[in-house]
């Protein structure tokens, strides 16, 4: 049996929306490390480091990413000049109040930094309804460059049902990529 995948999911969430959108990526990943960049430890930092695939996950607002999730991005860049996160898997998820909610710029952003790291990005691949009609609200977005969510109108649930499943297919293709990758 191979060991599962050493995954970490750095996150900033305004209202909770996305470590709810987090914990189900871990879930469907097979477990991964949460960690909130508004209270990031020493331990946390030697948690990415020792991560085969990063996560990273950020609301959108007013079309970008967080401004705390930005801070946490350019203390991480200190890693840049001994591209001590090179080679490992990373994608990026995010949420927003509306469907479109220009999501696309934040991944995008994320993308990017994830390039100039060095890192190995990996995006959706969940084709949805109406392509597949047996897989309704699977991908609802048709987001491919990572992971997209709409928050939910009721708060008990903060993130759409169906967002949420996506979410669990996307964790699974984070685990499944970052194993054919230790493998070679």
């Amino acid at each position: 049996m191979t060991d599962a995948p050493r995954i970490a999911i750095p996150y900033f969430t305004g209202n909770g929306h996305t470590r709810v959108l987090a914990e189900a990526v871990a879930k469907g990943a097979g477990g991964a490390a949460l960690i909130d960049v508004e209270n990031i430890t020493d331990e946390d930092w030697q948690t990415l480091d020792a991560a085969e695939a990063i996560l990273f996950a950020t609301p959108t607002y007013m079309g970008s990413t967080a401004a705390g999730f930005d801070r946490f991005l350019e203390d991480a860049s200190d890693r840049w000049p001994d591209l001590l996160w090179r080679d490992k898997i990373a994608g990026g998820m995010t949420v927003a109040t509306y469907p479109s909610g220009d999501k696309l710029a934040s991944l995008i952003r994320l993308a990017i930094y994830a390039a100039q790291m060095g890192m190995i990005w990996v995006g959706q691949a969940e084709i949805g309804a109406p392509v597949d009609p047996s897989k309704p609200g699977i991908n609802a977005g048709g987001s491919w460059l990572g992971l997209t969510a709409t928050s939910s109108r009721d708060k008990t649930q903060m993130v759409d049902a169906d967002d949420l499943k996506t979410a669990h297919h996307f964790g699974t293709r984070i685990a499944t990529a970052t194993l054919r990758w230790r493998q070679g």
